[in-house]
């Protein structure tokens, strides 16, 4: 039986990540893929925004590794010619009632350690954006936006040039905690058994049911698997924004935003939709809700210009009456199962923080 060192079930953004910083720190690692390429689910299906970390619970996960990953995003960028843009964001309010919200966010932010934020008069807002319509808006000078497939392509490459191997087409059927080793079963058209000494699960959306096939992980330390949806629409009419607008919060999300891709064209969600089966088809209608809320900041939007684009599904391990989930890293300490790391509810801001996830990984295992 082939004996390998680390094995990181997962392609996509963070897996990339975890697998390249093991291999960076001398381990030997084999990613296995149950697609065809790297980042086909969740991290093809995002809006590609490298976020500031305003929003997130004071102290959480999400909060301090999407602060310390979007500058090491930022820096690998720089680094590596990975097309991104520091465009900034624009939180709008459209209301008076709404403006008194906008401190509480600076506050709240900077209480995450984004000390960045610029309170904006509705005419100052205006300067930057003539066609926005606000009461007022915060500026997050240091939110961007990334072409997620060439930061993955880098990642995967790095890694393999520190000696990581990937295998597509293979799926974990199941593995075994026994005697300190891990021993993995994987399918595909050429089927394997490896025992490794480091297993980590990386498997987005199927991370929950990857758990439930290791025997040995404590069954009642496995959370829940929820699915909630974000469909996205594009517009056939040239936005007239340099920065990414988002509305004052409302209760259970971020409102219908506008963001950018790196060509300048617009796209606006996402939207949350629970569902119960995976299923990535946007339905036209949902544009409905979307005209009413995006014209509270651009009026001129025109009638018709909501094209159904994609959709995403985010893997919540919450249920939709929790208000907020964090990541839920956990190693051999919190499982007692020896070489088993799990990650769980890596949702956004997985993409920005994954190079911060992959430190930690690495400290969990030790490396």
């Amino acid at each position: 039986m082939d004996r390998v060192d680390c094995v990181v079930i997962g392609a996509g953004v963070v897996g990339l990540a975890v697998a390249r910083r093991l291999a960076q720190a001398g381990r030997e690692v084999i990613v296995l893929e149950a697609a065809e390429a790297v980042g086909t689910v969740t991290s093809s299906r995002n809006s590609e925004v490298i976020h500031a970390g305003i929003y997130y619970r004071a102290g959480s996960w999400m909060a301090r590794l999407c602060v310390s990953g979007k500058q090491a995003l930022y820096h690998y960028c720089a680094d590596h010619g990975i097309p991104h843009k520091n465009c900034g964001k624009l939180i709008v309010a459209t209301s008076p009632k709404e403006t008194e919200k906008l401190q509480s966010i600076k506050v709240h932010a900077e209480a995450n350690g984004v000390l960045d934020m610029q309170m904006l008069s509705g005419d100052a807002a205006r300067a930057l954006e003539p066609a926005l319509a606000c009461d007022a808006a915060l500026l997050s000078p240091s939110t961007g936006i990334i072409d997620s497939h060439a930061y993955m392509l880098s990642l995967r490459g790095e890694a393999e040039e520190r000696g990581a191997s990937f295998a597509f087409h293979t799926p974990l059927i199941r593995a075994k905690a026994t005697g300190g080793v891990i021993e993995i079963d994987a399918g595909g058209e050429v089927p394997m058994t490896l025992l490794c000494n480091l297993l980590v699960n990386s498997a987005g959306l199927s991370a929950t049911a990857i758990a439930r096939n290791v025997d040995g992980m404590p069954p009642d330390l496995i959370p829940p698997a929820y699915l909630a949806k974000g469909n996205y629409f594009s517009c056939s009419a040239k936005a007239p924004f340099s920065r990414l607008i988002y509305p004052v919060p409302e209760p259970g999300g971020l409102g219908v935003h506008l963001t950018l891709d790196m060509a300048g064209q617009a796209r606006f969600g996402p939207d949350v939709e629970w569902i119960e089966t995976i299923d990535y088809a946007v339905t036209a209608s949902r544009a409905e809700r979307f005209y009413p809320a995006i014209r509270r900041y651009w009026p001129s939007l025109p009638d018709g210009a909501l094209i159904p684009s994609y959709s995403g599904i985010r893997p919540k391990i919450v249920p939709p009456v929790a208000a907020t989930q964090d990541f839920l890293m956990q190693g051999p300490r919190d499982h007692g199962v020896e070489g088993l790391i799990n990650l769980f509810g890596i949702e956004s801001p997985g993409l920005t923080s994954s190079l911060a996830i992959a430190d930690h990984v690495a400290e969990l295992a030790d490396v």
